[in-house]
């Protein structure tokens, strides 16, 4: 049975307290449950709905903290948007993400593959979960590397996102590990100029995605998700975060202790 995974943390470096307060609460959670904690945010957020939304504390800070992370032992994961800034930001970090938007941009892919990281791919919502396996590809000629495959929701229209649970065993084929995005998952997109959400369904998601065969929970976590300066809406309350990621963790268990 593959040890369970955990990836998550506030949606961005917003500022120099938060990232740690978070990692350091998720951090005792796993460790209580024995599983393995990945710390997830982005030093940047270079895709925004409206051109006055936050975006970062500034590069240097904003790495130093992921940096910082790293130095005191956690396992730390951020999204890089541009070939160019790979080299540089994968010093601050031990995985690299793609967003969700850039899944398919070969020179992305092929830029983390030789610095030798292992590499989250997040499904476009525009994707299917059959095309991944050419992401896949992409990464895999150039290094050995893991791949994680991260289910975040299918575009239904312009403002909801479908979550369809097949697709989690369909990338199993070809990916090392396929993740439950349970945040993003339900956010509702283009209704203003801030995304929405509907938190309420994180667990259904999550628990949803368990159950088709995931093997690593993704959560974006804040202490307080309505004064968050990026995806406030749907961002899951740090206080609600140990019972979530206890009964996720019961039925990975439970699940996969029943088939041996």
């Amino acid at each position: 049975m593959k040890k369970f995974k955990l990836i998550a943390g506030p949606c961005v470096i917003e500022n120099l307290m938060t990232p740690m307060r978070v990692a350091s609460e998720l951090q005792r959670i796993c460790d209580k449950l024995n599983i393995e904690y990945i710390f997830k945010s982005s030093y940047i957020k270079a895709n925004r709905t409206h051109k006055d939304s936050f975006e970062t504390i500034g590069l240097k800070n904003a790495l130093g903290v992921l940096g910082d992370l790293r130095k005191m032992g956690h396992t730390v994961l951020t999204d890089v948007h541009e070939s160019i800034d790979v080299h540089e930001v994968s010093h601050y970090v031990d995985i690299l993400q793609v967003p969700s938007f850039l899944c398919r941009q070969t020179h992305l892919i092929e830029s983390i593959a030789v610095t030798g990281k292992p590499i989250n791919i997040k499904k476009g919502q525009f994707a299917s979960p059959q095309s991944m396996k050419f992401a896949v590809e992409k990464f895999k000629r150039i290094s050995s590397k893991d791949v994680y495959l991260t289910e975040r929701g299918t575009s239904c229209g312009s403002s909801q996102l479908i979550v369809d649970v097949m697709g989690i065993p369909i990338m199993k084929e070809f990916a090392d590990h396929v993740v439950i995005d349970a945040t993003h998952s339900v956010q509702q997109p283009n209704q203003g100029q801030v995304t929405g959400g509907n938190p309420e369904m994180i667990e259904t998601i999550a628990l949803a995605g368990i159950a088709a065969g995931a093997d690593a929970l993704f959560l974006e976590v804040h202490p307080n998700p309505k004064e968050a300066l990026s995806d406030a809406g749907s961002q899951l309350l740090l206080e609600k975060a140990e019972a979530l990621i206890t009964k996720a963790f019961q039925l990975y268990s439970f699940l996969n202790e029943t088939k041996e």
